[in-house]
């Protein structure tokens, strides 16, 4: 049996995908920050999922219960990083984007590192990272969002350059989606905003054919060109 672990399951994006690959025979463990969610999760289909609460703000407790949870697993073959969070700060509060940065940089970057080098050591697997499309430019509306967003795009990128050079076979899917129907999207006017289970879909066939990259879902691969390679000046006015 396959085993994976996702991050970030309690809601959204993560749940969704958790419960798909579930269904596709794999046994999954899970964490998050909220136990109840997770305890609901594993008693939808008991014998598919072990899970351990952990709020990845905190990377240390983290990355022990993820250390748990391969235990447990016996193993683990794919890794979803699923975890994020942004708010809208048009008052550039840094309450506000304080919890971007520590959830988006500082408890993502501590989740990767631990799955990458597990992979490594084992020889072999899969990491995904769920970016999203605002990463490729930065934004007046979100500016901690963004960027973090940003980062956690060019970070999967170096790690599949560390992996090339390494010869293991060790994919690095970056998954970017548009706006998802989830809590995450946030503000008036939101356009294009996709069905959680329509992403998944996405990201389940971008984890088959092993991309590094996908825009998900396909409608948002041309907005996403077009805002990388907007003119400045342009850009500039849209915000």
């Amino acid at each position: 049996m396959k085993r994976a672990i996702v991050i970030g399951a309690t809601s959204g994006i993560g749940r969704a995908l958790a419960e798909r690959l579930a269904a596709e025979g794999y046994r999954v463990g899970v964490t998050g920050r909220r136990e109840a969610l997770l305890e609901e999760l594993a008693a939808s289909r008991p014998g598919s999922f072990c899970y351990a609460a952990a709020d990845i703000m905190d990377p240390a407790a983290a990355c022990a219960a993820l250390e748990r949870l391969a235990g447990e697993l016996g193993g683990m073959d794919l890794c979803v990083v699923s975890a994020g969070t942004g708010d809208l700060n048009p008052g550039l509060d840094y309450a506000l984007e304080e919890p971007a940065i520590r959830t988006n940089v500082v408890g993502w970057t501590a989740a990767v590192d631990w799955a990458y080098g597990r992979f490594e050591e084992r020889g072999g697997g899969h990491l995904v990272v769920i970016t999203s499309v605002g990463g490729l430019r930065g934004g007046g509306a979100a500016p901690a969002y963004n960027a973090s967003k940003a980062y956690q795009i060019n970070y999967a990128e170096g790690l599949r350059q560390r992996a090339a050079k390494s010869g293991l076979p060790l994919p690095v899917t970056d998954i970017r989606p548009g706006f998802v129907a989830t809590e995450m999207a946030k503000g008036e006017g939101l356009f294009w905003v996709m069905p959680v289970d329509r992403v998944v879909e996405g990201i389940v066939r971008a984890i088959r054919r092993r991309r590094s990259v996908a825009v998900v879902t396909r409608r948002w691969r041309l907005p996403a060109w077009l805002i990388r390679h907007m003119p400045e000046c342009i850009y500039r006015k849209m915000g």
